[in-house]
């Protein structure tokens, strides 16, 4: 049986990297993760305020997660070892910055920063944006405190647009910067990332691209 593709991309595999909508059942690698990164996460991800969360508040959250992901509101992925054993990250294309425009949002396991995973992440997610969801913009922004994160889209390609004064709240609730990187449709063909190695699948577990 033949169908066409309506979207969004459920599954990513990128060459190290597993990058998949969230079911329910991964509710307890998500709990375990956190739980090992509230202190690496906590100057730069505000949620990490209502840790520590039960099993069963996790469990609520990812049905959630899949929710949006089915009816296209967000989409929130798991970045997974290759196996699929161990939760390394955290990533999504948001669209929160405007029409037919995604941000990309990552974090990264404390055991695994320094080997380019949000790079990889980044650069994938972009692809997807680009050739299979037709959008004109995408935007990453970050903590101009946060080196490692503002060198991820640097690295890619990214433009610099701005640094946004008092736009964002940390996890103290305190006013901070936010950071502005973008790329539009019409750069994306210069864009280093054009070329990452990924394959692609839609709902049926039908590959888009490879």
């Amino acid at each position: 049986m033949s169908h066409t593709y309506l979207g969004p991309v459920y599954r990513i595999k990128s060459e190290r990297l597993v990058i998949r909508c969230y079911n329910p059942k991964d509710a307890l690698y998500l709990q375990k993760a956190i739980q090992e990164n509230v202190e690496h996460l906590r100057p730069w991800m505000p949620w990490v305020k209502s840790e520590p969360e039960d099993l069963k508040v996790k469990i609520e959250r990812l049905r959630v997660f899949r929710a949006d992901f089915d009816l296209s509101k967000n989409f929130v992925y798991g970045v997974f070892d290759p196996h699929e054993t161990e939760l390394v990250g955290g990533t999504g294309l948001h669209p929160r910055v405007g029409s037919n425009a995604f941000e990309i949002g990552y974090w990264i396991h404390v055991n695994h920063i320094n080997k380019g995973y949000a790079t990889e992440i980044s650069a994938a997610l972009t692809k997807v944006a680009f050739e299979i969801e037709h959008v004109n913009r995408v935007e990453i922004h970050c903590d101009p405190n946060n080196i490692k994160s503002a060198a991820i889209p640097r690295k890619l390609g990214y433009v610099y647009e701005a640094t946004l004064r008092n736009r964002c709240e940390n996890i103290e609730g305190e006013l901070i910067d936010s950071m502005i990187w973008s790329i539009s449709r019409e750069e994306y063909p210069k864009y280093p990332g054009a070329k990452a190695k990924i394959v692609a699948y839609d709902v049926f577990g039908t590959t888009i691209i490879s």
